[in-house]
């Protein structure tokens, strides 16, 4: 199989210096929601009445193609937020997977939870349009970043009261967990192959550093998987699919949240 991530990255690149050409940096620091005060995805994750979940927006991906496009954002993101999760992820890449800057505004507008700018970052420039569009937290993808990367633009973020999600799928890639790194993420999805293993999130829970909030990406498609990931030490758990896969979004968080509820206190 193809590398898709190569493939991204390198289209990543080109798209970035076709949009520093067209918005300078200054031009994005006079945006009105470059001043606003950021909202804490770590703070919110520990918050007892929410669940810890980031809950997606996600229309489309390389892998599943076409997930949803009949829905907005506005019906979504609201429903996640009433229904009590702790953040919102928003894509923000057009070319694979169909979102926009746009989204996250129209999210930011919505609701008052933390977001995370679901991307591939690779240029200090994408955080200065994180934090112009109302993010309060980047994505930062192991993979696809040197370490030296990975410190340089967590350090930019962290200037910018932004927090950090370094995202890890190997215990190799924890070696790139940097100061500024404030929750480390672990993808049970190869981003070589697309291809899922749950227990990828199990195994490296141990090995992540204590100060570190833990969170579990990709593959939580039953509740279940919440209270494993919990007795494990995760905080936080990052879920797109399983909920943008259903005709109706809103109704499918609401219910998988009365599942968890139902779990915990059965336990």
């Amino acid at each position: 199989m193809k590398n898709i991530l190569a493939e991204i990255v390198a289209h990543k690149h080109t798209e970035v210096a076709a949009r520093k050409a067209v918005r300078s940096a200054a031009e994005l620091e006079q945006a009105p929601m470059f001043g606003r005060e950021t909202l804490s995805l770590r703070h919110f994750l520990r918050q007892p009445d929410k669940t810890g979940i980031i809950a997606e927006f996600k229309r489309r991906s390389p892998s599943k193609g076409l997930i949803n496009g009949n829905v907005t954002v506005q019906q979504v993101t609201t429903a996640y937020t009433r229904y009590g999760a702790s953040g919102l992820s928003v894509l923000t890449d057009g070319k694979y997977f169909g979102g926009t800057s746009d989204d996250l505004q129209q999210a930011r507008s919505f609701n008052q939870i933390p977001i995370l700018r679901k991307d591939f970052v690779v240029d200090e420039y994408q955080i200065l349009e994180a934090k112009a569009i109302g993010a309060d937290v980047i994505l930062l993808i192991a993979e696809c970043l040197e370490a030296a990367e990975v410190k340089t633009l967590s350090a930019f973020a962290a200037s910018l009261n932004l927090e950090v999600l370094l995202e890890v799928h190997s215990e190799s890639q924890l070696d790139k967990v940097s100061e500024h790194v404030h929750l480390v993420g672990v993808n049970n999805r190869d981003l070589m192959t697309f291809q899922v293993d749950f227990n990828r999130s199990c195994e490296l829970a141990p090995k992540i550093p204590a100060e570190k909030v833990k969170v579990a990406e990709s593959g939580i498609n039953d509740p279940k998987n919440i209270v494993t990931l919990q007795q494990a030490g995760f905080e936080g758990f990052l879920i797109g699919e399983h909920f943008m896969r259903q005709e109706d979004p809103a109704m499918a968080f609401e219910h998988f949240v009365q599942e968890i509820k139902k779990l915990q206190v059965s336990l």
